[in-house]
């Protein structure tokens, strides 16, 4: 009678897959046993032990390439590596629950994009008469905005709130929105810039809502033109208006980077 059992009976006593088993023969973790007078390869209870250990720290999470250098270890020596692979797997569960975080808040629609002060900053702003068409622009900009300077969001967004309170500038802010139908050679759009222009030089506070995403290298201008150039491409009265406006201060001094 054969000693030991077949490679089907060591998975199932393992609690594992023959294909597992094969999975660790390859990776040298059980050594595969002779094979009897049948042609069969029986599994002795040393074979299946060592199956148990390793079947046991692999879903303990410690890597394959791992388990064998382990096992072999003194006590001392596993005790420190298992501390290790419990430091990475708390990581890696941390980073786990971020995500699924993230996913929670996605169900949300900007939750994940924007914080909860951006959030209900767009909420105010259908009291001040924008469509929801508009509100959706502007969370399209304010997104774009966070992701390309998000050292430089929250001050934005503070002297964004105060603009707020302005209602001149809330008036030439809508007139802009408007502007978005109006031809590129409107009249208005030179009227519009020339308005808004005098308003912010007069109100240095209004400033900073054009100047919080500008920096001194060559990568923040190229941030801030992209972030100043959202929906221009869409609107080209958008465009001849941002223009003009931004000539309009740099002649009066305001540091604004050129197209």
């Amino acid at each position: 009678m054969s000693k030991g059992v077949t490679i089907g009976q060591a998975a199932a006593f393992a609690g594992v897959t023959v294909k597992t088993v094969r999975h660790y023969h390859k990776h040298g973790l059980v050594e595969e046993p002779p094979r009897d007078s049948s042609g069969y390869r029986r599994y002795g209870a040393a074979d299946l032990l060592r199956l148990v250990q390793v079947r046991t720290l692999a879903a303990a999470g410690v890597p394959l390439a791992e388990i064998g250098p382990l096992l072999a270890a003194g006590p001392e020596q596993f005790a420190v590596a298992i501390a290790d692979v419990q430091r990475r797997l708390s990581e890696r569960i941390e980073e786990l629950t971020a995500r699924r975080d993230t996913l929670g808040r996605l169900a949300d629609g900007d939750g994940v994009l924007l914080p909860d002060r951006a959030r209900a900053f767009l909420d105010r702003l259908p009291d001040f008469g924008l469509a929801p068409d508009d509100v959706a622009k502007i969370r399209e900009g304010l997104v774009l905005a966070r992701a390309l300077v998000p050292d430089g969001f929250d001050d934005y967004l503070t002297q964004v709130e105060h603009g707020l309170a302005d209602t001149r500038f809330v008036a030439l802010a809508k007139r802009a929105w408007e502007a978005e139908t109006w031809e590129p050679d409107d009249p208005r759009i030179e009227e519009l810039a020339t308005a808004t222009a005098d308003h912010v030089l007069a109100n240095p506070g209004l400033l900073a809502i054009l100047t919080s995403f500008q920096g001194r290298t060559d990568d923040d201008a190229a941030r801030y033109r992209m972030i100043s150039d959202f929906g221009n491409d869409q609107a080209r009265a958008w465009a001849r208006l941002t223009r003009l406006l931004e000539a309009k201060l740099r002649a009066a001094g305001v540091p604004i980077p050129h197209p």
